[in-house]
């Protein structure tokens, strides 16, 4: 009997909500005449918002400021009588807040002492010590929306704008006088820490390197906290060509409709990297305290890169060692090689002016 009423539990990371959207289209085309309800962290929705999927959204929030605290979740749950509960975090207070909503059925990993609580506990991937083995979460995803579906998911990414989105980047795209030129993002930042930022001056090589090669824009892209460094990227390079978000309102509309008009982009391991990845653009992915394998997303159209040092993937959001080898994976991944890796990427998908298409 097919669910009427799917509440889909979102990760809690920008990225990581990217990567389940193969999952999620896959319940939204396999039933599609079930409401799928997004119970979702306030800060991560807006990367949904614009899409056909979801008929309405239960945002929570531990202050309350934003959204519902867990009892009100758990209120609005039992209201909406959930037929089953797709639980992509691994949190036990995920799997709590579905039992407590009376969701009849709840599929999720079952890890952090939580499978008690979950009607079909998976088992995460482990290694031949019984340890959680790093592997594609895109993967995992898809196993949780397979269990209810019986059929495996794609592994196609997908995001959408509003139009008040595309309005908003129309203005700064304007703004910042860009226009006929094909234009390349650099993503400098990454919530997740400081471990997983490259130089702002190899930042700002890489843009005068691109610049002279195929004669383009530069947009150096930031969160609220990563306005300084954008700033510094584009002090450092010196160039008109430069660009930078430093000054706008922002957004994760903004971000979405912004990076949808672009024609490369160039990024640490972040949330803009799975928002380029899903509007089809070229990306340069560049690793240095993480397993690449944790947020493979089998993406044609991206290249990664890391520098192999003893210490890592550390996956610390820190680096703790002292000079000289102070974030040594970042510090001595070189512009020149990840240039080199643009032209790789470019030479199979060349360049294509993306933002007049957008423009209005």
């Amino acid at each position: 009997m097919s669910p009427e009423t799917i509440a889909v539990f979102l990760p809690n990371w920008i990225g990581d909500a990217i990567m389940a959207t193969p999952a999620i289209r896959h319940l939204h085309e396999t039933f599609p005449r079930a409401r799928l309800v997004a119970v979702s962290r306030a800060y991560v929705a807006p990367i949904m918002h614009g899409s056909p999927w979801f008929s309405s959204m239960v945002l929570h929030d531990k202050t309350g400021k934003e959204g519902l605290r867990g009892a009100g979740v758990i209120r609005e749950l039992r209201k909406l009588d959930i037929d089953v509960a797709i639980l992509f975090p691994n949190s036990f207070r995920s799997a709590m807040m579905a039992w407590f909503g009376k969701c009849d059925r709840r599929i999720g990993f079952a890890r952090y002492a939580r499978g008690c609580l979950l009607t079909d506990p998976l088992e995460p991937r482990r290694n031949p010590k019984g340890k959680i083995a790093p592997s594609p979460i895109v993967d995992e995803y898809n196993r949780l929306a397979s269990r209810l579906t019986g059929d495996t998911p794609e592994y196609r990414m997908e995001l959408f704008t509003e139009p008040e989105d595309d309005r908003a980047a129309s203005r700064v795209w304007t703004g910042l006088g860009l226009s006929s030129r094909p234009v390349i993002g650099l993503n400098p930042g990454g919530a997740f820490g400081a471990s997983k930022h490259w130089p702002t001056g190899h930042f700002a090589d890489l843009a005068n390197r691109l610049i002279d090669a195929h004669d383009a824009d530069i947009l150096v892209l930031c969160g609220p906290k990563e306005r300084e460094i954008a700033r510094e990227i584009q002090q450092k390079a010196g160039r008109d060509e430069v660009k930078t978000l430093a000054d706008a309102d922002l957004s994760l509309g903004l971000l979405k409709g912004l990076i949808r008009r672009m024609n490369l982009l160039v990024t640490t391991d972040s949330g803009p990297r799975h928002i380029g990845a899903a509007f089809g653009l070229p990306v340069v992915s560049l690793f240095g305290p993480t397993h690449i394998e944790w947020t493979n997303t089998y993406y044609p159209r991206e290249v990664h890169l890391s520098k192999k040092v003893p210490c890592g993937p550390c996956q610390l959001r820190a680096c703790p060692l002292a000079a000289p080898r102070t974030h040594q994976c970042m510090n001595d991944l070189m512009p020149a090689t990840v240039a080199a890796a643009v032209e790789r990427l470019l030479a199979e998908f060349p360049l294509k002016t993306r933002g007049m298409r957008y423009a209005g």
